[in-house]
């Protein structure tokens, strides 16, 4: 009986069974990319002994180390040489940027250790090799034996790759300050200490210093003993492991997987436990008479609640074995996409063996659910009552009806807006479930409409220059004038920029303060709604987020206490607040900025604007000018950033939106077919009564596309407020996503839905086409 009640039912079977399969694949997919990614992170930083404490500083001895060291919970201390210079690399017309490293003669066994993925390790005895990063040689297509040159200790040098490395340092390798990864423009280059110190005034000195902890040390009094140390060499402020950029980049990314995990898979099981519900509901009431029977037979409740446990189980039995390889699959895609992001020497896609076993224990939950209303309505039946037909339901007159809006209706029509009217629970049930789906398909796109918007604003709106320059030390206002003679500027803009602490009362963070030019275009400072905003002279302006770790307001006073040069405090108002994307920004106007350094007119770097057809001779000029330590391009670093985007966000993102479709076609094929089945003899009446095939199929699939077309609303508004939901889930301190939801996203997520709608019904309608008039016409009523 049960495989023949399967059978009989088997597109529903099979539509229910698809959504238990999107929701199990989902899960898996999900899941199991986390627990990569995350059991992949943890083994590489243990064993390639990943620091817990990092310091820049400007220069300290060598001998310095002894005395860190000493510093209680302090297990292992690493120093070097750390210094950004631009690459001119070959086939490549933009200049790179590169960090130099120095290492010692067996870089794999200190902390941050380099995994050699190709060649070897640069020979202590020459001059002129380093390692690259395996990531930056692949994007630039270079092997061991190419060269790519810099300029160093004032002179350009070519450098020859006799290798390819991986360290737990870079696994999101960004410029600093970046927020996207460009790897053909930005990599690291390891080199030989005995070479790279003296090139930059750093021959028995450092500039870097990285600690391993013992367990159970206090890590906040580690780093205030450490800054301590080096505040007279220059220290810019220690910092731990969860705020080095590659591992915050990492966790904030393994936090939104594990979110998504739960919420996404949640709302699949919830759609089949409805499905679930609605079929066995229909069935029971097809089946009275056989359970009279059952019953008057001998068998109990327990077996006739068996039964339809039975039908429900086989059902997501077959959603578990559709979705669980599926996720697998899905899995292994994540990962792949994973790759291109996060750089670990190996990622493989892995599974805990428990879930497949979660899982079953998950969807067979959801069956029991899904089948306990039709179970009870099943046990509740006496035999005597069940032997008698259904007593038909009561119908009275509508509030279309009772104003007389009817009577301007075809009969077909009228039918329709009846039968929708007078099951309302059913109706706003259906429309809540397909609503779902379409809110879903607009949260899939929700990330790609997000990031487009945040380019824009800081493309479009702040970062307006053609090219950014930073120089390797601050340079007078002078240069301004030197920079405006290179070929094909047109306009130049200078600024400072210098690490602080922000202090207000008890709380404190560690920024970068740039400093903002009066009418200055090529830069600008700017909230979300494209306003700008300028800070007052003698004020700061503070970036939202900013101002919310500070707990303060416009008009508030704060310290600043600078990390550079003769490392000045003072106070200042804050004059406003900017609601801006990127960042944890703080701005001064450059006067103001250079006034309370207590220096001269200088500049941290300088933002070009460039006659097009001076592009290239512009490029090369600047490779060649010592004082650059880096340069970036407007638009090959937003080519850029849209190329990752394509990688990552538009894969989940048609993913989600085939796993919503899914949830359509499951919910409105149901719909149709029980609608089919509860009103065949009335549908039948009808043919016989003079009504063409169109006129009834306009009232079965009328019903549907009513109840779709009411969805679409709905749907668009819940998608919009689940990703209201979701913008705090994009809230740190790099960047935060705002709630944007383009015209394109809501057209695609309707158009979708109603596509899928269309498809059931046109599968529906051919089982019109071979109704069989004298046969429905048979029934003992």
């Amino acid at each position: 009986m049960l495989l023949r009640d399967l059978w009989r039912l088997r597109g529903q079977v099979l539509a229910a069974a698809v959504v238990v399969a999107c929701g199990i694949a989902a899960l898996v997919a999900m899941y199991s990319t986390y627990y990569s990614l995350i059991r992949t992170r943890n083994s590489y930083y243990a064993d390639y002994r990943f620091a817990d404490v990092f310091a820049q500083l400007k220069r300290a001895p060598q001998s310095l180390v002894e005395e860190i060291q000493r510093i209680p919970g302090v297990a292992q201390v690493a120093v070097r040489a750390v210094r950004s210079v631009v690459l001119e690399v070959p086939g490549l017309a933009e200049p790179a940027t590169a960090r130099l490293i120095s290492i010692c003669e067996r870089p794999e066994r200190g902390l941050n250790a380099l995994v050699v993925m190709r060649g070897r390790v640069p020979n202590p005895a020459a001059d002129d090799e380093v390692l690259a990063s395996d990531t930056f040689a692949r994007a630039n297509g270079l092997n061991p034996g190419d060269r790519v040159a810099a300029i160093l200790n004032g002179r350009w040098q070519s450098l020859r790759l006799v290798g390819t490395a991986l360290s737990p340092e870079y696994v999101y390798e960004v410029a600093p300050g970046g927020l996207f990864p460009d790897n053909r423009r930005f990599g690291v280059l390891w080199m030989n200490g005995d070479v790279l110190e003296p090139a930059f005034g750093l021959k028995g000195a450092f500039n870097d210093v990285s600690l391993a902890l013992a367990p159970g040390a206090n890590t906040a009094d580690v780093v205030a003993r450490l800054d301590r140390l080096l505040r007279v060499y220059g220290g810019l402020s220690a910092y731990t492991r969860s705020d080095q950029a590659s591992d915050r980049f990492l966790t904030d990314e393994l936090g939104e997987i594990q979110v998504m995990a739960s919420a996404i898979p949640l709302l699949f099981l919830a759609v089949a436990v409805f499905l679930l519900y609605v079929i066995l509901s229909r069935l029971v009431q097809m089946q009275r008479a056989d359970i009279a029977l059952l019953k008057a037979f001998g068998h109990s409740d327990l077996s006739v609640g068996t039964h339809y446990i039975g039908f429900a189980a086989a059902t997501v039995a077959s959603g578990l074995a559709l979705g669980l390889p599926l996720g697998v699959y899905l899995g292994k895609v994540f990962v792949g996409v994973y790759r291109g992001y996060f750089h670990f020497p190996q990622l493989h896609w892995m599974m805990p063996a428990s879930l497949p076993v979660a899982l079953a224990f998950a969807t067979f939950l959801a069956a029991a659910l899904g089948a306990l209303g039709a179970v009870r309505s099943a046990v509740a039946l006496a035999p005597a009552e069940a032997m008698r037909p259904e007593a038909p339901a009561r119908f009275r007159a509508g509030v279309i009806d009772r104003v007389g809006l009817v009577r301007c209706l075809a009969p077909a029509m009228r039918m329709l807006i009846r039968n929708v009217t007078r099951r309302p629970i059913k109706a706003v049930l259906s429309v809540f479930t397909i609503s779902l789906a379409i809110a879903l398909m607009v949260v899939g796109r929700f990330p790609v409409d997000a990031v487009n918007t945040l380019l824009r604003w800081q493309f479009d709106g702040v970062q307006r220059a053609d090219v950014a320059a930073v120089f390797s030390e601050p340079r007078s206002a002078s240069v301004l004038a030197e920079t405006a003679r290179l070929p094909g500027v047109v306009e130049v803009q200078g600024f400072r920029a210098v690490p602080a602490w922000i202090r207000a009362l008890y709380r404190s963070k560690r920024v970068e303060i740039v400093s903002t030019t009066p009418h200055g275009e090529l830069r600008r400072v700017i909230d979300q709604e494209f306003r700008r905003i300028d800070p007052h002279d003698d004020g700061i302006v503070l970036g939202q987020k900013l101002a919310q770790l500070l707990a303060v307001k416009a008009g508030d006073l704060i310290t600043v206490d600078v990390l550079e040069g003769t490392r000045p405090s003072f106070q200042v108002r804050v004059t406003g607040i900017v609601d801006e994307l990127l960042g944890l920004g703080a701005y001064m106007e450059h006067t103001t900025l250079s006034r309370r350094l207590m220096e001269a007119d200088t500049v941290s770097g300088v933002y070009l604007r460039a006659d097009p057809a001076q592009w290239e001779p512009l490029l090369a000029e600047l490779k060649h000018i010592p004082a650059v330590a880096g340069v970036s391009s407007r638009g090959a670093l937003l080519a850029s950033i849209k190329e990752t985007m394509d990688r990552s966000f538009i894969t989940f993102s048609a993913i989600l939106t085939l796993f919503a479709a899914a949830i359509v076609v499951g919910m409105v094929y149901n719909s149709m077919r029980v609608a089919l089945s509860e009103r065949g003899h009335e549908l039948a009446s009808l043919r016989v009564l003079g009504f063409t095939e169109r006129e009834i199929a306009f009232i079965l699939l009328g019903e549907q596309a009513l109840v779709a077309l009411a969805a679409l609303p709905v749907g668009l508004l819940i998608g919009y407020a689940i990703c209201a939901l979701l913008v705090p889930l994009f809230d740190r301190e790099n960047f935060r996503l705002p709630l944007t939801v383009s015209p394109q996203t809501l057209l695609v997520a309707g158009s979708a839905a109603l596509a899928s709608a269309a498809v059931c019904g046109m599968i529906v309608a051919r089982r019109l086409k071979a109704l069989d008039l004298i046969a429905v016409l048979k029934t003992r009523e």
